[in-house]
């Protein structure tokens, strides 16, 4: 498959790679939001497969806010220190004004039809919140931290699962068993929420012997049969199995 891919600055602020297969068809857009690392290439390679299938893929930002605009940080220590410092720094109105943008960038697009939404650890809980939005059909959000306290950024509770109501579409949750991030009882307690809230087109999905970042495909903690599974499920959930 040959994909078209390119960068552009959504809002004048918001750095975002744009990844579609070549071809004039339009297709489902979806905005793909990273981990505390930002535009690596091992996400983009992920965003790429995804693109593959048939999606116009949105990967912005998550840090424009801060001295991390335009800066793909390295998977070691400093680097995981600095994301966790840029996420400190960004309140959740930020988060959510660039989510609007985003969103609003892929719906004027010409080549893009229903929107959806995806992403990774804290951008996993940054997919949740996208999935208020209306114009959102269907989300899936991979081992995303702070669901079950509200940790988001600079707020200490972010009230996310509070608003589990507001999402109308369907919605799709994966974790690692191993994920010390999200361990079992807060699994338990984030289902509950979610089907408390009324959702009845939710699934959640337990990967046994996945451990946190288990997608990521640089480090040890990379399971390359897990992440194929994965993304063919998130696939097929997108297209309405």
């Amino acid at each position: 498959m040959k994909l078209y891919e390119d960068t552009v600055r959504v809002g004048d602020l918001i750095n975002t790679v744009v990844i579609r297969p070549v071809g004039a068809v339009p297709l489902p857009g979806v905005v793909l939001y990273t981990d505390i690392f930002q535009l690596t290439e091992s996400t983009l390679r992920t965003a790429r497969r995804l693109a593959a299938y048939g999606f116009v893929v949105a990967v912005p930002e998550i840090y424009p806010h801060t001295d991390l605009a335009g800066v793909a940080l390295e998977f070691d220590d400093e680097g995981k220190r600095r994301g966790l410092a840029g996420a400190a720094a960004t309140t959740v109105d930020e988060f959510d004004a660039d989510r609007v943008a985003v969103l609003d960038y892929l719906e004027s697009r010409d080549d893009t039809t229903t929107l959806f939404a995806t992403g990774f650890c804290i951008g996993g809980h940054l997919a949740f919140r996208a999935a208020f939005d209306p114009r959102v059909r269907a989300t899936v959000c991979f081992y995303p931290t702070g669901l079950q306290n509200g940790a988001l950024g600079r707020d200490a509770d972010a009230g996310s699962l509070a608003r589990a109501a507001d999402i109308h579409g369907r919605l799709l949750v994966v974790f690692g068993s191993r994920d010390p991030h999200v361990p079992a009882d807060a699994r338990l307690q984030i289902v509950s929420a979610l089907y408390a809230a009324g959702l009845d087109d939710l699934e959640l999905h337990v990967y046994q012997g996945g451990e946190h970042a288990f997608m990521r495909d640089i480090g040890p903690r990379h399971d390359p049969v897990l992440t194929d599974l994965a993304l063919t499920e998130a696939v097929s959930f997108f297209t309405g199995r």
